[in-house]
């Protein structure tokens, strides 16, 4: 069942409270007199049972922000879903930094995921469905309130809610279903390429597992295990300053803007690291790195993850929230989270083998992807900024090589061969 026809509210209110169920069973494992094994193996029997459920909210608190926010600032509104995402890491990052040294931290670690689970999940009582979601499931009435609820009680939505409702009844008209249509249809294919391009290249950048195994390493390189805590911690506050910059600019200069510069950025900090690494430390990677060539390091990687913060961070969830029409949109960005968490999984699990392998070398892996996903970008995605969700359609229409897949047709934002 898709966020259109069951409506993105109740998913996000399952997936608070799914999270809150899962950290409180993971946060109250007893500890045995024997070993701590045993409660990390209660926890991780019992943890992945509403793991699924967790997994609904990338999937449909950026629809949700994407189809309530004005078109104007979209790009800030959406952003906003991976700035408390990195917030939350940082916070994170800061309790497992206090707690590295008490004997319960991982208890506290894991069981304070539920205190944001749990402000979802009442905040998610309050939200309303969305008017496209409304009017696909034939509530009209709803789906005009939910508009003025969200632009005001004074707001003029007679011209927005019938292009809303244009687009709907467009959409209606075809019988095949979603990923069908995105699969076999000529019309869509530049949303199917972006739906696959988009979180592939996402987790390409190489930040994301970067992210993960930061403390691991930072000790790599020489500090210690409080150092290499704290280096993630500096990581965290970096990425989440540089999402707050991208919130600020993202909907005045762009979305290709952003890509191009955080991708050079990308680049240039990924070969710098890979050629510091490959010099001190050598390719067998048993040198000893000095004090300066380390911090330098730090230095380099906290760039990365700044470039990552303003360009593909949020970017990675605004382009695929906007940029398919209402009838294939729960499809498109149903493929592009599963995509993005198929990676995360294959990264995690390779990231490691990939550094004791291929050492240095490992960065340049990443450098040679940015610069890949650099090109794509400036090629084949055309910019959104400032367009309504109803009229994507001329973007495709205008764009040097996607035209030849689709045409107009008027402001439904519809394309059709």
């Amino acid at each position: 069942m898709t966020p259109t026809r069951a409506g993105e509210a109740p998913r996000v209110l399952s997936s608070g409270g799914a999270v809150a169920g899962r950290s409180g069973v993971g946060g109250a494992c007893r500890e045995t007199s024997e070993t701590k094994t045993s409660s990390s193996s209660e926890a991780r029997v019992t943890l992945p049972i509403p793991r699924g459920r967790h997994r609904i909210a990338p999937w449909a608190a950026p629809l949700f922000l994407a189809e309530m926010a004005p078109s104007q600032w979209r790009g800030a509104f959406t952003a906003g879903f991976q700035f408390f995402l990195a917030l939350g890491v940082l916070i994170a990052n800061l309790t497992n930094y206090a707690t590295a040294n008490v004997s319960w931290g991982w208890r506290l670690s894991l069981g304070l995921a539920g205190a944001p689970a749990i402000v979802i999940f009442i905040g998610a009582l309050f939200l309303t469905d969305t008017p496209s979601s409304l009017v696909m499931r034939g509530q009209v009435d709803r789906a005009r309130d939910a508009l003025l609820r969200v632009r005001g009680p004074g707001a003029d939505v007679d011209a927005e809610f019938k292009d809303i409702v244009r687009a709907v009844e467009v959409a209606r008209q075809s019988e095949d279903g979603a990923f069908r249509r995105m699969a076999t249809r000529r019309e869509y294919r530049p949303h199917l390429v972006l739906a696959v391009a988009v979180p592939m290249f996402f987790q390409l950048t190489g930040v994301v597992v970067l992210a993960f195994f930061s403390p691991l390493v930072f000790r790599t390189i020489g500090f210690g295990s409080n150092a290499a805590l704290m280096g993630a911690v500096i990581l965290g506050a970096v990425n989440l300053g540089s999402l707050m910059l991208s919130t600020l600019v993202i909907d005045r200069y762009g979305r290709k803007v952003l890509f191009m510069v955080g991708g050079i950025q990308m680049i240039i900090c990924h070969v710098a690291v890979a050629w510091i690494m490959g010099a001190k430390i050598g390719k067998s990677g048993e040198a000893a790195m000095a004090r300066p060539y380390a911090v330098a390091v730090l230095v380099f990687t906290c760039l990365n993850s700044a470039g990552f913060g303003w360009s593909w961070g949020p970017l990675g969830w605004v382009v695929p929230s906007e940029i398919f029409p209402v009838d294939i949109r729960s499809a498109g960005q149903s493929m592009n989270v599963s995509i993005g968490l198929c990676l995360t999984f294959v990264q995690t699990q390779s990231f490691l083998a990939m550094l004791c392998r291929f050492k240095y070398a490992t960065f340049a892996f990443y450098a040679a992807w940015v610069a890949i996903m650099t090109v794509f970008i400036a090629l084949f995605l055309p910019e959104t900024k400032g367009i309504p969700l109803e009229s994507m359609g001329i973007v495709w229409v205008r764009h040097w090589y996607w035209k030849r897949f689709v045409q107009n047709q008027g402001n439904s934002g519809q394309t059709s061969t």
